[in-house]
Protein backbone atom coordinates (compact mmCIF):
# COMPACT_ATOMS: atom_id res chain seq x y z
CA UNK A 1 0.00 0.00 0.00
CA UNK A 2 2.54 2.19 0.84
CA UNK A 3 4.77 1.53 -2.36
CA UNK A 4 1.43 1.73 -4.36
CA UNK A 5 0.78 5.88 -2.65
CA UNK A 6 4.31 6.17 -3.35
CA UNK A 7 4.30 5.61 -6.68
CA UNK A 8 1.09 8.12 -7.53
CA UNK A 9 2.76 10.84 -5.51
CA UNK A 10 5.90 10.95 -7.63
CA UNK A 11 3.91 10.83 -10.67
CA UNK A 12 1.64 13.81 -9.40
CA UNK A 13 5.04 15.50 -8.45
CA UNK A 14 6.16 14.93 -12.11
CA UNK A 15 3.16 16.40 -13.49
CA UNK A 16 3.57 19.38 -11.62
CA UNK A 17 6.92 19.54 -12.15
CA UNK A 18 5.75 20.06 -16.05
CA UNK A 19 3.59 22.35 -15.63
CA UNK A 20 6.05 24.56 -14.16
CA UNK A 21 8.07 24.20 -16.65
CA UNK A 22 5.36 25.27 -19.43
CA UNK A 23 4.80 28.15 -17.01
CA UNK A 24 7.89 29.47 -17.39
CA UNK A 25 8.25 28.87 -21.22
CA UNK A 26 5.27 30.96 -21.44
CA UNK A 27 6.12 33.91 -19.16
CA UNK A 28 9.95 34.17 -21.28
CA UNK A 29 7.37 34.23 -25.00
CA UNK A 30 5.29 37.33 -23.24
CA UNK A 31 8.58 39.25 -22.63
CA UNK A 32 9.90 38.66 -26.16
CA UNK A 33 6.66 39.10 -27.64
CA UNK A 34 4.64 42.15 -26.46
CA UNK A 35 1.72 41.33 -28.73
CA UNK A 36 0.71 37.87 -27.49
CA UNK A 37 -2.01 38.27 -24.67
CA UNK A 38 -0.58 37.10 -21.53
CA UNK A 39 -2.62 33.83 -19.47
CA UNK A 40 -4.09 33.64 -16.60
CA UNK A 41 -3.75 30.85 -14.40
CA UNK A 42 -6.90 29.91 -14.80
CA UNK A 43 -6.25 29.47 -18.28
CA UNK A 44 -2.91 27.61 -17.96
CA UNK A 45 -5.07 25.17 -15.61
CA UNK A 46 -7.76 24.83 -18.59
CA UNK A 47 -5.32 24.08 -20.99
CA UNK A 48 -3.65 21.29 -19.30
CA UNK A 49 -6.89 19.46 -18.65
CA UNK A 50 -8.57 19.97 -21.88
CA UNK A 51 -6.72 18.61 -25.37
CA UNK A 52 -9.70 21.26 -27.53
CA UNK A 53 -8.62 24.90 -28.16
CA UNK A 54 -11.04 27.41 -29.94
CA UNK A 55 -10.03 29.43 -33.01
CA UNK A 56 -10.36 33.12 -33.09
CA UNK A 57 -11.62 34.53 -36.53
CA UNK A 58 -9.13 36.25 -38.61
CA UNK A 59 -10.42 40.12 -39.57
CA UNK A 60 -9.07 43.46 -41.49
CA UNK A 61 -6.47 42.76 -44.07
CA UNK A 62 -5.61 39.14 -42.35
CA UNK A 63 -8.97 38.05 -44.40
CA UNK A 64 -7.14 39.06 -47.75
CA UNK A 65 -4.56 35.89 -47.00
CA UNK A 66 -7.23 33.20 -46.16
CA UNK A 67 -7.85 30.07 -48.47
CA UNK A 68 -11.30 31.41 -49.10
CA UNK A 69 -9.76 34.70 -51.10
CA UNK A 70 -7.78 32.50 -53.34
CA UNK A 71 -10.56 32.70 -55.93
CA UNK A 72 -10.97 36.75 -55.72
CA UNK A 73 -6.85 36.99 -55.41
CA UNK A 74 -7.29 34.56 -59.31
CA UNK A 75 -9.88 37.03 -60.76
CA UNK A 76 -8.23 40.10 -59.98
CA UNK A 77 -5.26 38.77 -61.53
CA UNK A 78 -6.92 38.03 -64.61
CA UNK A 79 -8.43 41.00 -64.99
CA UNK A 80 -4.88 42.88 -64.59
CA UNK A 81 -3.88 40.45 -67.32
CA UNK A 82 -6.86 41.83 -69.74
CA UNK A 83 -6.24 45.61 -69.30
CA UNK A 84 -2.82 44.68 -70.15
CA UNK A 85 -3.51 43.09 -73.10
CA UNK A 86 -5.87 45.92 -74.09
CA UNK A 87 -3.36 48.74 -73.15
CA UNK A 88 -0.12 47.01 -73.91
CA UNK A 89 1.91 49.13 -76.79
CA UNK A 90 2.35 46.53 -79.50
CA UNK A 91 4.07 49.08 -81.73
CA UNK A 92 7.49 48.26 -83.53
CA UNK A 93 10.44 49.54 -81.73
CA UNK A 94 13.89 49.73 -83.33
CA UNK A 95 16.89 51.14 -81.35
CA UNK A 96 19.38 53.29 -83.72
CA UNK A 97 22.32 55.65 -83.86
CA UNK A 98 20.89 59.42 -83.02
CA UNK A 99 24.51 60.60 -85.15
CA UNK A 100 23.27 58.53 -88.68
CA UNK A 101 20.20 60.76 -89.16
CA UNK A 102 19.66 63.85 -89.90
CA UNK A 103 17.01 66.27 -88.16
CA UNK A 104 14.84 69.10 -89.19
CA UNK A 105 12.90 71.20 -87.67
CA UNK A 106 9.14 71.93 -89.62
CA UNK A 107 8.85 75.61 -90.18
CA UNK A 108 5.89 78.23 -91.39
CA UNK A 109 7.47 80.36 -93.92
CA UNK A 110 6.97 81.49 -98.17
CA UNK A 111 6.69 78.45 -100.71
CA UNK A 112 7.88 79.82 -103.58
CA UNK A 113 6.07 77.24 -106.26
CA UNK A 114 9.12 76.38 -108.92
CA UNK A 115 11.43 73.71 -110.00
CA UNK A 116 15.11 73.28 -111.46
CA UNK A 117 15.23 71.67 -114.34
CA UNK A 118 18.43 71.27 -116.96
CA UNK A 119 18.46 72.19 -120.61
CA UNK A 120 20.61 72.42 -123.39
CA UNK A 121 21.10 75.24 -125.88
CA UNK A 122 19.99 74.42 -129.98
CA UNK A 123 19.54 76.35 -132.55
CA UNK A 124 16.37 77.98 -133.24
CA UNK A 125 16.57 76.94 -136.80
CA UNK A 126 18.15 74.18 -138.19
CA UNK A 127 18.60 72.71 -141.61
CA UNK A 128 19.72 68.93 -142.52
CA UNK A 129 21.76 68.11 -144.63
CA UNK A 130 20.59 64.98 -147.21
CA UNK A 131 22.10 64.39 -150.79
CA UNK A 132 19.97 64.03 -153.55
CA UNK A 133 22.11 61.55 -154.81
CA UNK A 134 23.55 58.55 -153.27
CA UNK A 135 26.93 57.93 -153.76
CA UNK A 136 30.42 57.68 -152.30
CA UNK A 137 32.47 59.96 -150.30
CA UNK A 138 35.18 61.04 -152.47
CA UNK A 139 36.30 64.17 -150.64
CA UNK A 140 35.23 66.12 -147.24
CA UNK A 141 36.13 69.86 -148.08
CA UNK A 142 34.69 71.56 -145.12
CA UNK A 143 35.07 69.89 -141.77
CA UNK A 144 32.29 70.00 -138.56
CA UNK A 145 32.47 73.43 -136.77
CA UNK A 146 33.08 75.87 -139.39
CA UNK A 147 31.51 78.61 -140.09
CA UNK A 148 29.78 78.33 -144.25
CA UNK A 149 28.28 80.46 -146.20
CA UNK A 150 25.52 79.65 -148.60
CA UNK A 151 26.60 78.22 -151.43
CA UNK A 152 30.40 76.80 -149.68
CA UNK A 153 30.76 72.63 -150.59
CA UNK A 154 30.63 70.60 -147.91
CA UNK A 155 31.56 67.31 -149.58
CA UNK A 156 31.99 65.61 -153.04
CA UNK A 157 30.65 62.32 -153.70
CA UNK A 158 30.92 59.91 -156.84
CA UNK A 159 28.67 57.81 -158.44
CA UNK A 160 29.66 55.53 -161.72
CA UNK A 161 26.44 54.41 -162.13
CA UNK A 162 25.35 58.29 -162.59
CA UNK A 163 28.40 58.46 -165.25
CA UNK A 164 27.15 56.14 -166.74
CA UNK A 165 23.48 56.93 -167.26
CA UNK A 166 24.47 60.06 -168.46
CA UNK A 167 26.91 58.53 -171.10
CA UNK A 168 23.98 56.29 -172.31
CA UNK A 169 21.61 59.55 -172.25
CA UNK A 170 23.82 61.22 -174.55
CA UNK A 171 24.26 58.49 -176.92
CA UNK A 172 20.52 57.99 -177.01
CA UNK A 173 20.14 62.28 -177.59
CA UNK A 174 22.40 61.97 -180.62
CA UNK A 175 20.96 58.76 -182.29
CA UNK A 176 17.35 60.34 -181.55
CA UNK A 177 18.74 63.68 -183.44
CA UNK A 178 19.97 61.34 -186.22
CA UNK A 179 16.71 59.76 -186.66
CA UNK A 180 15.36 62.81 -186.60
CA UNK A 181 17.29 65.00 -189.32
CA UNK A 182 17.36 61.77 -191.70
CA UNK A 183 13.56 61.45 -191.30
CA UNK A 184 12.99 65.11 -191.71
CA UNK A 185 15.21 64.68 -194.66
CA UNK A 186 13.58 61.83 -196.45
CA UNK A 187 10.47 64.40 -195.53
CA UNK A 188 12.04 66.88 -197.57
CA UNK A 189 12.75 65.11 -200.26
CA UNK A 190 9.21 63.44 -200.43
CA UNK A 191 7.67 67.37 -200.57
CA UNK A 192 10.19 68.07 -203.28
CA UNK A 193 9.03 64.87 -205.34
CA UNK A 194 5.61 65.92 -204.56
CA UNK A 195 5.82 69.44 -205.87
CA UNK A 196 8.12 68.35 -209.02
CA UNK A 197 4.95 66.11 -210.04
CA UNK A 198 2.54 68.71 -208.79
CA UNK A 199 4.40 71.32 -211.61
CA UNK A 200 4.54 68.69 -214.34
CA UNK A 201 0.76 68.22 -213.76
CA UNK A 202 -0.03 71.96 -214.04
CA UNK A 203 2.37 72.16 -217.11
CA UNK A 204 0.06 69.17 -218.53
CA UNK A 205 -3.02 70.83 -218.06
CA UNK A 206 -2.34 73.58 -219.23
CA UNK A 207 -1.42 71.97 -222.62
CA UNK A 208 -4.45 69.68 -222.53
CA UNK A 209 -6.55 72.92 -222.20
CA UNK A 210 -5.13 74.62 -225.01
CA UNK A 211 -5.65 71.23 -226.96
CA UNK A 212 -9.04 70.73 -225.75
CA UNK A 213 -9.67 74.31 -226.89
CA UNK A 214 -8.38 74.26 -230.10
CA UNK A 215 -10.09 70.81 -230.89
CA UNK A 216 -13.44 72.33 -229.74
CA UNK A 217 -12.92 75.31 -232.17
CA UNK A 218 -11.85 72.93 -235.02
CA UNK A 219 -14.94 70.73 -234.01
CA UNK A 220 -17.48 73.28 -234.06
CA UNK A 221 -15.98 74.31 -237.59
CA UNK A 222 -16.68 70.87 -238.41
CA UNK A 223 -13.01 70.76 -239.35
CA UNK A 224 -12.19 67.52 -237.43
CA UNK A 225 -13.96 64.92 -236.31
CA UNK A 226 -15.66 64.26 -233.19
CA UNK A 227 -13.40 61.19 -231.92
CA UNK A 228 -10.77 64.12 -231.80
CA UNK A 229 -12.69 66.27 -229.91
CA UNK A 230 -13.53 64.12 -227.15
CA UNK A 231 -10.70 62.77 -226.84
CA UNK A 232 -8.70 65.87 -226.21
CA UNK A 233 -11.79 67.00 -224.04
CA UNK A 234 -11.36 63.41 -221.77
CA UNK A 235 -7.60 64.41 -221.38
CA UNK A 236 -7.95 67.48 -220.00
CA UNK A 237 -10.31 66.20 -217.72
CA UNK A 238 -7.70 63.17 -216.71
CA UNK A 239 -4.96 66.14 -216.59
CA UNK A 240 -6.80 68.04 -214.06
CA UNK A 241 -7.83 65.48 -211.69
CA UNK A 242 -4.95 64.24 -211.66
CA UNK A 243 -3.62 67.36 -210.52
CA UNK A 244 -6.35 68.05 -207.81
CA UNK A 245 -5.54 64.37 -206.52
CA UNK A 246 -1.58 65.82 -206.49
CA UNK A 247 -2.66 68.78 -204.43
CA UNK A 248 -4.85 66.69 -201.84
CA UNK A 249 -1.80 64.30 -201.43
CA UNK A 250 0.82 67.48 -201.19
CA UNK A 251 -1.57 69.15 -198.46
CA UNK A 252 -2.05 65.75 -196.30
CA UNK A 253 1.61 65.16 -196.48
CA UNK A 254 2.96 68.86 -195.43
CA UNK A 255 0.04 67.91 -192.11
CA UNK A 256 1.67 64.49 -191.59
CA UNK A 257 5.03 65.77 -192.38
CA UNK A 258 4.16 69.03 -189.53
CA UNK A 259 2.71 66.39 -187.15
CA UNK A 260 5.68 64.24 -187.20
CA UNK A 261 8.37 66.30 -187.30
CA UNK A 262 6.56 68.54 -184.28
CA UNK A 263 6.78 65.09 -182.44
CA UNK A 264 10.01 64.13 -183.18
CA UNK A 265 11.43 67.57 -182.14
CA UNK A 266 9.07 67.35 -178.66
CA UNK A 267 10.76 64.28 -178.21
CA UNK A 268 14.24 65.15 -179.02
CA UNK A 269 13.64 68.13 -176.78
CA UNK A 270 12.57 65.55 -173.96
CA UNK A 271 15.59 63.51 -174.27
CA UNK A 272 17.47 66.68 -174.40
CA UNK A 273 15.66 67.91 -170.59
CA UNK A 274 16.50 64.19 -169.61
CA UNK A 275 19.97 64.88 -170.06
CA UNK A 276 20.54 68.21 -168.43
CA UNK A 277 18.74 66.31 -165.42
CA UNK A 278 20.68 63.57 -165.57
CA UNK A 279 23.76 66.27 -165.63
CA UNK A 280 22.26 67.88 -163.15
CA UNK A 281 21.85 65.14 -160.60
CA UNK A 282 25.48 64.88 -161.00
CA UNK A 283 25.79 68.27 -159.93
CA UNK A 284 23.80 67.23 -157.19
CA UNK A 285 26.76 64.89 -156.02
CA UNK A 286 28.62 67.89 -154.57
CA UNK A 287 27.52 69.04 -151.20
CA UNK A 288 26.69 72.23 -150.82
CA UNK A 289 25.47 74.76 -147.84
CA UNK A 290 21.95 75.76 -148.48
CA UNK A 291 22.28 78.81 -146.03
CA UNK A 292 24.87 80.71 -143.81
CA UNK A 293 25.52 79.21 -140.26
CA UNK A 294 27.74 76.91 -138.91
CA UNK A 295 28.48 73.05 -139.89
CA UNK A 296 27.02 71.80 -136.46
CA UNK A 297 27.26 67.61 -137.51
CA UNK A 298 29.38 65.99 -140.03
CA UNK A 299 28.67 61.95 -139.77
CA UNK A 300 30.94 61.22 -142.92
CA UNK A 301 34.14 59.13 -143.87
CA UNK A 302 36.14 59.20 -146.82
CA UNK A 303 34.84 56.13 -149.15
CA UNK A 304 31.67 55.70 -147.29
CA UNK A 305 28.49 55.04 -149.07
CA UNK A 306 25.57 57.38 -148.41
CA UNK A 307 22.41 56.82 -150.07
CA UNK A 308 19.77 59.42 -150.95
CA UNK A 309 18.18 60.78 -148.26
CA UNK A 310 20.11 60.08 -145.44
CA UNK A 311 21.16 62.58 -142.99
CA UNK A 312 24.65 63.58 -142.57
CA UNK A 313 25.00 66.40 -141.15
CA UNK A 314 23.29 69.92 -139.88
CA UNK A 315 23.95 73.37 -140.72
CA UNK A 316 23.26 75.50 -137.52
CA UNK A 317 21.17 79.18 -137.94
CA UNK A 318 23.35 80.95 -135.71
CA UNK A 319 21.18 84.54 -135.59
CA UNK A 320 18.97 83.01 -132.64
CA UNK A 321 19.17 79.78 -130.11
CA UNK A 322 16.07 78.35 -127.87
CA UNK A 323 16.68 76.10 -124.76
CA UNK A 324 15.87 72.48 -125.00
CA UNK A 325 14.44 70.95 -121.63
CA UNK A 326 13.42 67.59 -120.27
CA UNK A 327 11.00 67.88 -117.78
CA UNK A 328 9.80 64.82 -115.61
CA UNK A 329 6.03 63.66 -116.73
CA UNK A 330 4.82 64.57 -112.87
CA UNK A 331 4.66 68.35 -114.12
CA UNK A 332 2.78 67.11 -117.38
CA UNK A 333 -0.43 69.07 -116.40
CA UNK A 334 1.16 71.60 -115.17
CA UNK A 335 3.52 72.96 -118.17
CA UNK A 336 2.39 75.44 -120.51
CA UNK A 337 3.47 77.41 -123.10
CA UNK A 338 4.40 80.92 -121.56
CA UNK A 339 5.63 79.89 -118.34
CA UNK A 340 8.76 82.60 -117.40
CA UNK A 341 12.04 80.96 -115.88
CA UNK A 342 15.49 81.99 -115.02
CA UNK A 343 18.75 80.91 -115.02
CA UNK A 344 22.09 82.66 -114.19
CA UNK A 345 25.68 82.69 -116.53
CA UNK A 346 28.74 84.42 -115.83
CA UNK A 347 27.23 86.14 -113.05
CA UNK A 348 24.09 87.53 -115.07
CA UNK A 349 20.57 86.95 -114.90
CA UNK A 350 18.55 85.53 -118.03
CA UNK A 351 15.01 85.19 -118.69
CA UNK A 352 13.29 82.30 -120.77
CA UNK A 353 9.76 81.56 -121.49
CA UNK A 354 8.31 78.31 -122.53
CA UNK A 355 7.37 78.73 -126.63
CA UNK A 356 6.62 74.84 -127.02
CA UNK A 357 5.95 71.71 -125.17
CA UNK A 358 6.21 68.21 -126.61
CA UNK A 359 2.86 66.15 -125.45
CA UNK A 360 5.14 62.58 -126.31
CA UNK A 361 6.46 61.18 -122.76
CA UNK A 362 9.50 59.03 -123.04
CA UNK A 363 11.44 57.62 -120.39
CA UNK A 364 9.30 59.35 -117.73
CA UNK A 365 10.14 62.67 -119.24
CA UNK A 366 8.78 64.89 -122.07
CA UNK A 367 10.05 67.94 -124.23
CA UNK A 368 9.51 71.41 -123.98
CA UNK A 369 11.03 74.85 -125.74
CA UNK A 370 12.61 77.67 -124.15
CA UNK A 371 13.28 81.31 -126.01
CA UNK A 372 15.11 84.24 -124.76
CA UNK A 373 12.90 86.79 -123.73
CA UNK A 374 15.17 89.55 -123.69
CA UNK A 375 18.78 88.80 -124.88
CA UNK A 376 20.66 86.04 -124.34
CA UNK A 377 23.84 85.48 -123.10
CA UNK A 378 27.16 85.93 -124.79
CA UNK A 379 29.65 83.08 -126.71
CA UNK A 380 26.36 80.90 -126.46
CA UNK A 381 27.09 77.72 -128.17
CA UNK A 382 24.99 74.59 -128.95
CA UNK A 383 25.59 72.02 -126.41
CA UNK A 384 26.11 73.96 -123.61
CA UNK A 385 23.81 73.21 -120.65
CA UNK A 386 21.97 75.91 -118.40
CA UNK A 387 20.21 75.20 -114.93
CA UNK A 388 16.65 76.99 -114.80
CA UNK A 389 14.08 77.87 -112.75
CA UNK A 390 10.89 77.42 -113.58
CA UNK A 391 8.24 79.42 -111.58
CA UNK A 392 4.73 77.12 -111.95
CA UNK A 393 2.76 79.81 -109.23
CA UNK A 394 2.79 82.22 -106.73
CA UNK A 395 5.08 81.79 -103.76
CA UNK A 396 2.47 81.24 -100.78
CA UNK A 397 2.43 80.81 -96.63
CA UNK A 398 2.87 77.16 -96.16
CA UNK A 399 3.94 74.71 -93.38
CA UNK A 400 7.60 73.70 -94.60
CA UNK A 401 10.18 70.89 -93.64
CA UNK A 402 13.49 70.24 -95.71
CA UNK A 403 13.69 67.93 -98.86
CA UNK A 404 15.42 64.65 -97.73
CA UNK A 405 15.67 61.28 -98.57
CA UNK A 406 12.64 59.86 -97.22
CA UNK A 407 10.55 60.90 -99.73
CA UNK A 408 11.71 57.79 -101.61
CA UNK A 409 10.55 55.55 -99.07
CA UNK A 410 7.66 57.02 -97.93
CA UNK A 411 6.34 58.99 -101.03
CA UNK A 412 5.39 61.77 -99.17
CA UNK A 413 2.52 59.87 -96.82
CA UNK A 414 4.65 59.42 -93.70
CA UNK A 415 7.14 60.44 -91.34
CA UNK A 416 9.14 59.87 -88.30
CA UNK A 417 7.95 62.53 -85.93
CA UNK A 418 10.66 63.29 -82.58
CA UNK A 419 9.06 63.20 -79.84
CA UNK A 420 9.51 66.37 -76.97
CA UNK A 421 12.07 65.31 -75.34
CA UNK A 422 14.03 63.92 -78.05
CA UNK A 423 14.44 60.41 -76.91
CA UNK A 424 12.47 58.72 -79.73
CA UNK A 425 10.22 59.08 -83.17
CA UNK A 426 7.21 58.00 -83.58
CA UNK A 427 5.51 57.20 -87.49
CA UNK A 428 3.31 59.39 -88.44
CA UNK A 429 0.61 60.21 -91.67
CA UNK A 430 0.92 63.49 -92.97
CA UNK A 431 0.40 65.09 -96.90
CA UNK A 432 2.83 66.67 -98.80
CA UNK A 433 1.48 69.03 -102.09
CA UNK A 434 3.87 70.39 -103.89
CA UNK A 435 7.40 70.69 -103.85
CA UNK A 436 10.67 72.44 -105.27
CA UNK A 437 14.21 71.91 -104.64
CA UNK A 438 14.57 73.12 -101.75
CA UNK A 439 11.20 72.60 -99.58
CA UNK A 440 8.32 69.86 -99.38
CA UNK A 441 4.75 71.95 -98.96
CA UNK A 442 3.19 69.87 -95.72
CA UNK A 443 -0.42 69.93 -96.00
CA UNK A 444 -1.69 67.93 -92.96
CA UNK A 445 -0.25 66.22 -90.35
CA UNK A 446 2.65 68.11 -89.35
CA UNK A 447 3.08 71.50 -87.10
CA UNK A 448 5.58 74.09 -86.95
CA UNK A 449 7.96 73.79 -84.10
CA UNK A 450 8.10 69.88 -84.58
CA UNK A 451 11.24 67.75 -85.44
CA UNK A 452 11.19 65.65 -87.90
CA UNK A 453 13.73 62.60 -89.57
CA UNK A 454 14.40 63.67 -93.04
CA UNK A 455 17.55 61.32 -93.79
CA UNK A 456 16.65 58.04 -95.30
CA UNK A 457 14.48 55.36 -94.14
CA UNK A 458 16.24 52.28 -96.01
CA UNK A 459 17.52 51.18 -93.02
CA UNK A 460 14.17 51.22 -90.63
CA UNK A 461 12.24 48.60 -92.34
CA UNK A 462 8.96 48.85 -90.59
CA UNK A 463 9.17 50.09 -87.36
CA UNK A 464 6.87 52.41 -86.25
CA UNK A 465 9.13 53.53 -83.00
CA UNK A 466 13.14 54.77 -83.14
CA UNK A 467 14.54 54.66 -80.24
CA UNK A 468 17.54 56.74 -79.90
Amino acid sequence: MLTAAACGATDWQLVLAAALHKKQALHSRRESQPTIKRLNNQQLNNMEHSMDRKIEQKKGIRRAFTKKALPFWGGALLLVFILWLIFRDDSKKLRIDADNITVSTVTSGEFNDYIRISGQVAPMTTIQISPLEGGVVQQIVTEEGSRVKAGDVILILSNENLDMQILTSEADLAEKENILRNTMIQMEQQKLSVEQEKLQLQMEVQRNRRTYEAQKSLYDDGLIAREDYLKAEEDFTLSNSRLKLVENRAKQDSLHRSVEIDRMRESLENMRVNMMMIRKRKENLTIKAPIDGELGLLDVVLGQSVGAGSKIGQINNLDSYKIEAQIDEHYIDRITPGLEATFERQSERYQAQIRKVYPEVRDGKFKADFKFMEQQPENIRSGQTYYLNLQLGQPVEAVLIPRGAFYQKTGGKWIYVLSSDGSKATKRDIKIGRQNPQYYEVVEGLEAGEKVITSSYDNFGESEVLVF
